[in-house]
């Protein structure tokens, strides 16, 4: 394995093989210490290095179009650094080639002359090179041990590839994920010793090029130990929230600060340098093009350049969120934040899931929104239109499971008049005509008919419609976005819901998170609140029209833990009852807002936690709705800031300082909590 040494030489690539065959583990100091880990893993799995291949079942054609559409970001950015990379080695009898994070190929680009000895090893697309399947190669191994490796000739364990030489590099999320495998594959006898450095710096450009896509609504900071190194492949770059704390780093990054992926979301910039992120700020402001020394808590020198969207810091809004920096004296226009971002709150599973449908909306691409009942896939749908260029079109939503099925086939595609029984004299144009120029949203997708979805696969193929009874086609162009709660992939595999239409409408698929998996509670609680004090339609369900909403802290704290079985629906709703109880001039929620039954089930939930932590001492939290009879007056309005340290500290209370179980009662992760701990006055 040359990434570390020097090439073992054959023979002792044989002694050790035979060992490893007749002991069942390799010998020390034969072999590289990473070459011996997967040798050991390869055998292990049930391989044998002779013989015929294994049988590794070739993905589908439709397993593979779903693994692509699962990693768009990934795919679009590498192709552009594959393309490159592959005229770096072009002739060289060698295939570039992309994995996932589970070691299937999902694009490669090689010479013709050696394509076809890479495809009689299956070194092409849906394969897997996992090393449980094709044992110790640059791709599996390059998974199993997350760092770049080469693997060459007789190092392979199957000795049926040993005729290729390979070099991977893995390729790593903002946050340090894995998310898939860059390699270089060739003839053994056309190596060269840089290969491995040329993939490892291929795969730090697409990195370089998702962290910016993936965090350009933070501030951004590129570093190098010269500042003509900003803007190079080996900068670092440093993703950092409004309030300071880094978000995402490049690896080149993490070195630079002595820090580990670990760190990222736990740690705050002024701690790693000398330099407030205000200052950075103000210095950017006066000279944006000029980098800026920082020195590390060593005494290391680094520039630093700040980078930030324009449209994610509009005008003087940066100056509001860190109440530090001056505005610019002629601040440009302030850009519109699109419908997808309104909705924002926070949460990094919704925000991924809106930022790749951002990426394909005006594209000819369908996107199917999947979770559970009530955490908002409508919504989300209007605001994905409302994002795009269809969004002064027609947005039609339809609920596949609330129409009749005896009706379905006439509220979708229309009919002509007298078409049947009941049907109006001048007929029905079709929800599906409604929509041309448009968005069709189709909610719970999964609950058509089977017949319908023959007749929607035919629309969408040829994209035109026929009404019931009419022998005329009608051409339709619009957007497509479906939703479902349920297991497409499942239903298609089990003959309930048509294959070919499953991948017909899932060209991006997106996961919204339940409401108990959210991070972003309170600031979605204030969101709803918000809203119902200032509704845009319709009247405002609380008395009086108070200018702002608020919830008592012991119940705020009690409704972050309550798993939500309806989700935001049945939140809101909570929310807009309670709303509704307010006195004139109250702005306060408290438990005798609530519903009976919603009251009732957080008292339940309080007596099993009660109940399961038995002997741990007292409990901070109430024991039911407050009433007229406790002790002092209803709490003051508290802000939002106020309200979390509240709900901390009762958490912490409640479970003795059990930092685990705090954070998963609050509804955020435990780093997201030793953060907010951090920032909590006294």
């Amino acid at each position: 394995m040359r990434s570390s040494a020097t090439t073992p030489p054959l023979v002792a690539l044989r002694q050790a093989r035979q060992h490893l065959l007749e002991f069942g583990q390799c010998p020390s100091g034969l072999l590289d210490e990473r070459l011996a880990r997967s040798w050991s893993r390869s055998m292990a799995a049930g391989l044998a290095p002779t013989g015929r291949a294994p049988g590794v079942e070739h993905a589908s054609s439709g397993t593979l179009r779903h693994a692509l559409a699962s990693n768009p970001e990934l795919l679009a950015h590498s192709r552009p650094v594959m393309e490159y990379l592959f005229e770096q080695v072009r002739h060289s009898q060698s295939v570039v080639v992309l994995a996932d994070r589970r070691g299937m190929l999902m694009h490669t680009l090689g010479d013709p002359g050696f394509v076809g000895k890479a495809e009689r090893v299956a070194l092409t697309s849906g394969a897997s090179w996992h090393e449980a399947h094709r044992g110790t190669n640059a791709i599996g191994t390059a998974l199993a041990e997350c760092t770049a490796v080469e693997v060459h000739g007789g190092e392979h364990f199957l000795e049926r590839n040993s005729f290729l030489t390979c070099a991977a590099s893995p390729i790593l999320s903002a946050t340090g994920e894995l998310l898939g495998i860059l390699d270089i594959s060739g003839d053994y006898r056309q190596g060269h010793a840089h290969t491995l450095g040329l993939v490892s710096t291929a795969a730090r450009m697409i990195e370089n090029r998702l962290l910016a896509a993936a965090c350009k609504r933070n501030i951004r900071l590129h570093l190098h130990r010269d500042p003509e190194g900003i803007g190079s492949v080996a900068e670092g770059i440093v993703a950092v929230s409004g309030d300071g704390w880094i978000v995402g780093a490049n690896r080149a990054a993490l070195a630079q600060l002595g820090l580990s992926a670990s760190d990222v979301g736990a740690t705050e910039l002024e701690r790693v340098v000398d330099v407030r992120l205000d200052d950075l700020l103000s210095h950017h402001q006066r000279r944006p093009q000029q980098p800026q020394a920082v020195r590390l808590p060593g005494g290391a020198l680094l520039f630093a350049q700040v980078q930030m969207d324009p449209a994610a810091w509009p005008g003087t809004a940066l100056a509001s969120a860190r109440g530090a920096v001056a505005a610019p004296e002629a601040a440009a226009p302030a850009q519109a934040v699109d419908a997808l971002a309104q909705l924002d709150t926070g949460d990094a599973r919704w925000r991924s899931a809106a930022d790749k449908a951002r990426r394909v909306v005006g594209k000819p691409i369908p996107v199917l929104i999947q979770g559970e009942s009530g955490v908002g896939k409508e919504v989300f749908a209007r605001a994905l239109h409302a994002s795009g260029p269809r969004r002064d079109g027609p947005f039609v939503a339809i609920n596949c499971g609330a129409i009749p099925e005896n009706l379905i086939e006439a509220e979708l595609f229309g009919y002509v008049g007298g078409a049947f029984t009941g049907a109006r004299k001048e007929g029905s144009a079709g929800r599906l005509r409604e929509a041309h120029g448009g968005t069709l949203f189709l909610d719970e997708i999964g609950d058509m008919p089977l017949a319908m979805q023959t007749r929607l696969l035919r629309v969408l193929q040829e994209r035109s419609v026929t009404p019931v009874g009419a022998g005329k086609s009608y051409t339709v162009d619009f957007a497509l976005v479906s939703a479902t709660h349920s297991q497409l992939m499942q239903a298609a595999e089990q003959g309930r819901f048509r294959q070919d239409l499953y991948y017909r409408i899932n060209g991006l698929t997106v996961q919204l998170p339940a409401l108990r998996e959210r991070t972003d509670f309170l600031a979605l609680t204030q969101q709803l609140l918000s809203s119902l004090a200032t509704p845009t339609t319709g009247p405002s369900p609380c008395p009086g029209r108070p200018r702002s909403l608020q919830l008592a802290p012991d119940l705020l704290a009690r409704l972050a833990r309550y798993p939500w079985p309806g989700n935001l629906r049945q939140y809101a709703s909570v929310l807009r009852t309670a709303c509704a109880m307010l006195d004139d001039g109250e702005d306060t929620l408290r438990w005798d807002h609530l519903p009976d039954d919603l009251a009732q089930a957080l008292a339940a939930q309080e007596q099993k936690e009660e109940h399961a932590h038995a002997g741990s001492g007292p409990t901070a939290w109430p024991t039911g709705p407050a009433t007229a009879d406790d002790d002092g007056p209803p709490p003051a309005p508290l802000n939002l800031r106020q309200l979390s340290h509240t709900a901390i500290d009762q958490a912490l209370q409640s479970t003795r300082g059990n930092m685990s179980e705090a954070a998963r009662r609050l509804g955020i992760s435990r780093q997201t909590l030793y953060r907010k701990l951090k920032k909590t006055p006294g």
